[in-house]
């Protein structure tokens, strides 16, 4: 089930179908796109630190996050630019 505190941001997803593990990338991007201060919070006790670095990682600069999102995410992450993967040209 969807926790409540995460809910308006999954708001173009069928929530009674989504899994927390199955559908993890989509959750983690949408709450650190969109996402309140308790969404994140949230976001951060349920998912391991490692798993959304990950997915930043791998999905942020493909489009999946704001350029103002992914340039937030990286800093306080303290994830490399260069480790991005298609990376966007500005």
């Amino acid at each position: 089930m969807i926790p409540k505190v995460i809910r308006p941001f999954l708001w173009s997803n069928n929530l009674d179908e989504m899994d927390l593990q199955r559908d993890k990338r989509r959750i983690i991007l949408n709450i650190l796109n969109i996402g309140t201060k308790p969404a994140t919070d949230w976001l951060f006790d349920f998912y391991p630190r490692s798993e959304i670095v990950k997915i930043i990682v791998e999905y942020g600069a493909k489009g999946e996050l704001s350029e103002k999102s992914l340039n937030y995410w990286t800093l306080m992450l303290d994830i490399p630019f260069k480790k991005l993967t298609s990376k966007r040209l500005s």
